[in-house]
């Protein structure tokens, strides 16, 4: 860490997460050894579930111990701001020495959703924190079941950043191809890994890398409308087919019905061929989530912004909780349209479709002359 000890540089904070018996125990594990790890303080919920015997060297302090790897561990106490606020304090005051990074294990149960809520919403937290991203494990041989019994495994899947896919040797290959399909369904455009990829991958990525890799970016726009299929029709056909229940269409892969339990999650891109100030952006985004509130899951994308030709807005939400957006130096490809992925629990595409053209209707003609020349 380096900079102004007064106001020290955001640390780099990692959500591990998914459900349980995903493996997180396994990979964080593997993860403590490796000396991308170093300097890294690990929040984890009990000490009883990981196998830290063989990594200890002294204890430092209550609820603290010091690894070989040179990662700190310590309990998440019942408030998470507390435990995060007291190794702020300690790392100030000296009590502890500094640290580059922090990963926290949630429990198998828990929605991604609060954590994160905390991390970009608390004054101070938020100051001295930068999200990293959120990585959930999935297991291939329990993935579907737990997919279908459980929301909270499909929100640890939309909240993700990165999926890593367990256990895929004792999963059949159809069926880790069938849990594959659903993931990104619920998730277009996610990046699935493997158990042993690399640390950095994992921990090291960062949530907005894709400002930096234009050709994943490009994937990540695009990947919702060609998966889903069906984005403009709306209600049934001549034929009475449901449309919106065919946006999670795969078929019954694997023995399977992909589509039972994700009726209601819903992908689909919102587009507009003309800048949009700010701050009809802000409203657009405010109305609606004070519309449709914790029903929205996952948004993100690029906006083409009047005020500042040529570097495009990336914006990244979940459930609500907008990341403070980043003005990219460029475009990824020769698409200049404002270009959003929504992925949405129980909406209509048809409805937000009507509020996001309201708002381009006012503003299109007015925009179009606010760009400078």
């Amino acid at each position: 860490m380096t900079g102004d000890p007064a106001r020290p540089l955001p640390v780099p904070l990692t959500l591990l997460t998914g459900f349980l018996g995903a493996g997180k125990t396994t990979l964080l594990n593997r993860l403590l050894k490796d000396p991308a790890l170093a300097e890294t303080v690990v929040l984890i919920n009990e000490f009883g579930e990981v196998g830290l015997d063989h990594l200890m060297v002294e204890g430092v302090e209550e609820n603290m111990i010091l690894l070989e790897s040179g990662c700190l561990c310590c309990t998440i106490r019942d408030d998470l701001i507390v435990t995060l606020e007291d190794l702020l304090r300690r790392r100030d005051n000296g009590r502890i020495g500094a640290f580059s990074r922090v990963v926290i294990e949630t429990t198998g149960l828990a929605d991604p959703a609060p954590i994160l809520n905390v991390l970009i919403n608390h004054p101070y937290l938020a100051m001295r924190f930068r999200l990293d991203g959120v990585v959930t494990l999935v297991d291939a041989v329990n993935g579907m079941a737990t997919l279908d019994a459980h929301e909270e495994a499909r929100r640890q899947v939309v909240a993700a950043d990165r999926i890593v896919l367990t256990k895929t040797d004792l999963a059949a290959p159809q069926d880790s191809t069938a849990l594959r399909h659903r993931l990104t369904a619920l998730n277009p455009g996610i990046d699935i890994l493997a158990p042993d990829a690399d640390a950095r991958e994992l921990v090291g990525a960062g949530l907005y890398d894709l400002a930096r890799r234009p050709a994943a970016l490009r994937h990540w726009l695009a990947d919702a409308p060609s998966a889903h299929g069906h984005h403009h029709h709306h209600g049934h056909d001549h034929h009475g087919h449901d449309h919106d229940r065919d946006h999670h269409a795969h078929g019954h892969e694997g023995g399977h019905d992909v589509n039972r339990h994700d009726a209601a999650i819903r992908a689909f891109a919102l587009t507009a061929e003309h800048p949009i100030a700010r701050t009809t952006f802000d409203l657009f985004w405010t109305l609606l989530r004070s519309i449709h509130g914790p029903r929205l899951l996952r948004l993100k994308g690029l906006v083409d912004i009047a005020e500042q030709p040529d570097r495009p807005l990336l914006v990244h939400a979940v459930q609500q909780i907008l990341h403070p957006p980043v003005e990219l130096d460029g475009w990824p490809d020769a698409d200049h349209r404002s270009r959003l992925v929504l992925i949405v629990n129980d909406v209509e595409e048809e409805t937000v479709q009507r509020l996001w053209s309201a708002f381009l209707g006012q503003i299109s003609g007015e925009t179009a002359a606010a760009r400078p020349a």
